[in-house]
């Protein structure tokens, strides 16, 4: 690969890792439908649409005399347990027992053979 490839590609990379490592994610389109009156200030005056979002906000300027750069509504979200064995992630170790499993916020269901009987939940954004 070229050079100069290699180097655009290696910014890239770094500027996306230092997004996560910040951890700041982009809001959705459904985060920023939020009430112009109620929109809490997440800038500076004069931030940019870019800066807004790389700080994991929101921003809309067409409301003047308000927030344009505002936090986002909160994401909602519900854990449940995984119906599909297949689905099972690890979340204990061999013997462990259900109150052990439930202690570390995992799910436990003792059946059947051969896959996880402790394991995660599932996170679903509603």
């Amino acid at each position: 690969m070229d050079l100069k490839v290699i180097s655009v590609l290696s910014v890239i990379l770094l500027v996306a890792l230092s997004t996560l490592v910040e951890g700041k994610t982009l809001p959705t389109p459904c985060q920023c439908e939020v009430d112009p009156r109620v929109r809490k200030n997440c800038g500076y005056p004069g931030i940019s649409p870019l800066a807004c979002r790389k700080a994991g906000c929101c921003f809309n300027a067409s409301v003047p005399g308000i927030p344009w750069c505002f936090a986002p509504k909160a994401r909602k979200v519900r854990k449940v347990c995984p119906n599909e064995p297949k689905a099972r992630i690890n979340c204990g170790f061999p013997g462990i027992t259900a109150k052990e499993c439930r202690r570390k916020g995992c799910c436990f269901k003792a059946h059947p053979a051969g896959v996880p009987w402790c394991f995660y939940h599932r996170v679903l954004e509603e």
